[in-house]
């Protein structure tokens, strides 16, 4: 209807072509506009100016000869004020676009190890710009903006790359356990030198504490008792000793059997021998 009446509407975000006996004309913007067909005026066509986006999935090989697949992302637009360029000189713009893709992609990514492909990727993504950005201009359409926004090596690579970095991990926590468990025993043998220490310093104390007793006992029962000498008191509170440490065994009701000599020769060689114990301990100690 709107051809019978010589009139034709342009969407918002798109132009439309108008030629003139087959020859291009003027580019009509959105709104509505009169085409007199009878004057040889015709629609050849409509461009959206809208953003659009294309996918481009791209395999290469890698310096380290590592096949991966690289996916780009391509977000372009036609220019409104070269919209004659866009509609005449390029029949298929998204084909032309991943020709392009196509050619830097694989002249980027075999001069880089895999590990470097991913680190640089942004790298990767701002050569396909320019490159895109300085040959599209030339037909009507901006570059907005490219992403690489996936980088795929083969499965078996991959595979390899997750084991790598597991047994890298394993090391690292076989290390870190190994660490720790030497900071345990330095721990445990600086605990067990401090206890052994301070046991040691207790065992010399209480001898120390045995000796003076039994020197104040004896000075005491010596002043006290008129005839008796040093050597008798002592003999009398070994033997005393001597019996309590008998009674105290047979008491125990889990003590093992213990054998000693017994009579009264034995008990006076164990009150020597007790006794020349004792007094050497007192005499290093004054």
């Amino acid at each position: 209807m709107g051809n019978l009446f010589c009139c034709v509407q342009v969407d918002q975000s798109t132009v439309a072509i108008k030629e003139r006996f087959g020859r291009f004309e003027d580019v009509l913007e959105p709104g509505c506009h009169c085409l007199p067909w009878f004057l040889g005026s015709q629609l050849a066509g409509h461009l959206s100016l809208r953003l659009q986006q294309l996918d481009v999935r791209c395999e290469t090989k890698t310096k380290d000869n590592v096949f991966v697949n690289v996916v780009a992302s391509i977000q372009y637009r036609a220019l409104a004020d070269k919209a004659n360029d866009a509609f005449y000189k390029l029949s298929n713009t998204r084909t032309q676009i991943q020709a392009y893709v196509f050619d830097v992609i694989r002249a980027s990514v075999p001069k880089l190890n895999l590990d470097d492909v991913f680190e640089q990727k942004n790298e990767i993504a701002k050569a396909v710009e320019e490159e895109l950005e300085k040959a599209m201009s030339a037909y009507g359409y901006e570059i907005v903006q490219t992403l690489i926004v996936d980088i795929e090596p083969d499965e078996h690579v991959k595979r390899a790359m997750n084991e790598i970095n597991a047994a890298a991990r394993l090391r690292v926590a076989a290390n870190e356990k190994a660490e720790a468990e030497k900071i345990l025993q330095i721990k445990r043998a600086e605990g067990e030198a401090e206890s052994k220490y301070l046991s040691g310093l207790g065992i010399a104390r209480q001898r120390q504490a045995i000796v003076d007793g039994l020197r104040d006992s004896v000075l005491g029962f010596s002043v006290n008792v008129p005839g008796t000498t040093a050597k008798d008191v002592m003999d009398m509170v070994l033997v005393t000793q001597y019996f309590d440490t008998m009674k105290e065994i047979g008491a125990a009701s889990k003590s093992s059997a213990v054998f000693i000599p017994h009579g009264p020769g034995a008990v006076r060689d164990v009150a020597t021998q007790i006794r020349d114990g004792l007094l050497q301990a007192a005499q290093s100690h004054q």
